[in-house]
């Protein structure tokens, strides 16, 4: 089978044919039809150096082919979405000492087979596609648990939702639409705020403008909620922006570390920080639940194939994209 692999800090992905794996106990041997990318995988890329060669990849889906002796024969044949969320533990408020993501340091999704435990596979969700179901797993998990679990999103409240374009962030801004939230954006691509109004989004800011909270304040007057996978310097604008009682959930880092907070707006406005990483299983299930009972579907950038995967990790260094990057796997 062909497996792409990470072989070292900044270098291309190496695909390579190796043994097919065989599950064994519960576990249950997937041919995968289509992978998607993450940030997460661009980060280990940049920030990690590998012991040996490892298979990156948490999204996928595909159909069973094989399953291990704890597992049912009749899995085989069905069309399953992997939750990518390992060994989360007992406490649903956060994860474990033995808590790991799919897809480093075990073998993930960028392979045309992966065995997994029986128990991170889901059925399908019906209305989607397997192109469609592979860019749901890690940036739907993530967008349920912090708009849902962590921000407690009530109907009619104003979420603004930051950097708008990828995966967890489209999630987000669809689920809060689906929950009938009046949603705003921000980008530093006006094009891509014209593709959120498009998709229920109310309005979006430029955040290179150096006046957009003050437009923010105009048009919407604060946010009870914001979802925010940035950080760095623009988080301290969040809580001028921010209505009393605000929440904000946080899940990424890409503008870098956040260098001050506003103590006094955080106390006097009673504004509360989460932090957000992944999800429980039952998250997992409550959110495809929402998928299927809202007919939502995920937006997707563009699709490469296994062996063009270094193109598609070019397409998300960009920063261009809206949408998942998925990989046609069969």
């Amino acid at each position: 089978m062909r497996a792409a692999f990470f072989t070292g800090q900044n270098l291309p992905l190496e695909i390579s044919e190796i043994k097919k794996p065989k599950p064994v106990k519960d576990q249950v041997l997937i041919r995968l039809h289509y992978a998607a990318l993450n940030h997460r995988d661009l980060w280990i890329q940049q920030d990690s150096v590998p012991q040996q060669p490892v298979i990156l990849g948490s999204d996928g889906c595909g159909v069973i082919e094989d399953v291990g002796e704890e597992a049912d024969p009749l899995l085989v044949g069905a069309e399953v979405v992997i939750n990518p969320s390992l060994f989360w533990g007992n406490n649903p408020i956060v994860q474990g000492d033995t808590f790991k993501i799919l897809g480093y340091p075990d073998a993930g999704t960028f392979s045309d087979y992966v065995c997994i435990s029986k128990k991170q596979i889901f059925e399908k969700p019906e209305h989607l596609s397997l192109e469609e179901s592979a860019a749901v797993p890690l940036a739907g998990l993530t967008a349920y648990r912090a708009l849902f679990s962590k921000a407690r999103l009530r109907a009619k409240e104003k979420v603004l939702i930051t950097g708008i374009g990828g995966g967890a962030a489209l999630w987000a801004m669809q689920f809060a639409v689906a929950y009938q939230a009046r949603v705003y954006v921000t980008s530093s691509s006006n094009e891509k705020i014209e593709k959120a109004k498009a998709l229920g989004a109310i309005q979006g800011f430029n955040y290179t403008d150096p006046e957009w909270t003050q437009q923010a304040l105009k048009e919407a007057g604060g946010f009870d909620i914001v979802i925010d996978s940035a950080g760095g310097p623009q988080f301290s604008k969040l809580f001028d922006l921010m209505m009393p009682g605000g929440r904000i959930a946080i899940f990424g880092r890409t503008a870098g570390n956040i260098p001050d907070i506003p103590t006094r707006l955080l106390y006097w406005k009673q504004i509360s920080i989460h932090g957000t990483t992944m999800g429980t299983r039952d998250e997992f299930l409550s959110m495809l639940d929402l998928l299927e009972s809202r007919n939502l579907k995920p937006v997707i950038d563009q699709v490469y194939s296994l062996e063009q995967i270094n193109q598609a990790f070019e397409r998300m260094k960009t920063a261009n994209q809206f949408g998942k990057i998925v990989l046609k796997i069969k």
